[in-house]
């Protein structure tokens, strides 16, 4: 089988691939981050790296005349993420869908898996989801797509919208929680909050609490009780050792804000190994580049296992 991956961070597709007993006679990659492409090499030296995709029209490395038989692509997300400023197409970082759908209907792939965010499906009022769908059914694919919540097969939350043009079943739950995976301390839930890039930046009460993102481990057990206080169940929720009484608060006004019991409780992030195992990657698979990196390069990338139960259906 003959791969091209696009945008390849830390080559997950390539694990997915290995782990399937499927070889790849070539494996190529387009990829500019400097640390994904090290955290490759250092894992799978055989990967042909052909640099920056919107130079791709050159055939300096991957061949005018290459038959590609698998197509993987995690277009980036920024543009699209509810967590960045939404500009769609409109963000020059959505541009680079363009030269993906360019190099689709040039190489003809026989089978493709593309990804992005759950987001992507109402970018710029849905138009960016619309225009992939219009230029793949151009090109001659019947194109599937779904989203998929990496919670099925992992301890996080990570919601997904996936491509392709083979019909694709959710993978069953296989029941994997927050606490397994950790190296020490305590979790107030079952899954994570979804890993992103920035989550090397840590964390804090008012993120977590108050806007449910980057997620936090504690010293102690942390109880969810329930305030006497009116409004909806989640208004009442209190986080604390014992869950009872709402003493801090992330942020104030109008009773909307999480109550959270921090007496004498300390916090940390997850370590780079533990976001590995979230996204379900061999343990230290990113060693040899700063902690920092390490996770940047995890955040940006996919769920292993996720990926291997869509490509069991290829």
């Amino acid at each position: 089988m003959k791969v091209l991956s696009c945008f390849g961070g830390i080559e997950v597709g390539k694990v997915a691939l290995d782990r399937l007993n499927i070889p790849a006679s070539k494996y190529y990659s387009f990829e500019i981050d400097r640390y994904a492409i090290e955290v490759s090499r250092n894992n799978h030296p055989d990967i042909i790296h052909c640099g920056d995709i919107k130079e791709w029209k050159n055939f300096s490395i991957l061949p005018s005349n290459e038959s590609i038989d698998l197509l993987l692509a995690g277009f980036p997300c920024q543009s699209h993420s509810i967590a960045g400023n939404r500009a769609g197409l409109d963000d020059t970082r959505g541009d680079l869908l363009y030269d993906l759908l360019d190099i689709i209907e040039y190489y003809k792939p026989k089978k493709f898996l593309l990804e992005n965010v759950k987001g992507f499906l109402s970018s710029n009022k849905g138009a960016a989801h619309r225009m992939l769908l219009d230029k793949l059914q151009s090109f001659g694919y019947d194109v599937h797509w779904k989203i998929l919540n990496s919670a099925l097969v992992s301890a996080q939350n990570r919601e997904r919208v996936y491509y392709t043009n083979f019909q694709v079943n959710p993978p069953e739950d296989r029941g994997i929680i927050l606490a397994d995976i950790l190296e020490d301390g305590y979790v107030d839930r079952e899954k994570s909050y979804c890993i992103d890039a920035s989550y090397f930046k840590g964390g804090n009460y008012k993120s977590y609490f108050g806007k449910g993102r980057r997620q936090l481990v504690f010293d102690k057990p942390i109880q969810v009780g329930e305030a006497d206080l009116n409004g909806h169940d989640i208004l009442k929720r209190v986080y604390g050792r014992n869950g009872k009484s709402p003493t801090v608060s992330a942020h104030a006004g109008g009773n909307q804000e999480p109550k959270v019991d921090i007496d004498g409780i300390t916090w940390r992030k997850l370590t780079p190994l533990e976001c590995e195992l979230l996204q379900t990657l061999e343990p230290n698979y990113t060693a040899g580049i700063s902690n920092t990196q390490r996770y940047r390069c995890v955040g940006n990338s996919w769920t292993t296992e996720m990926i291997v139960e869509i490509l069991k259906q290829m």
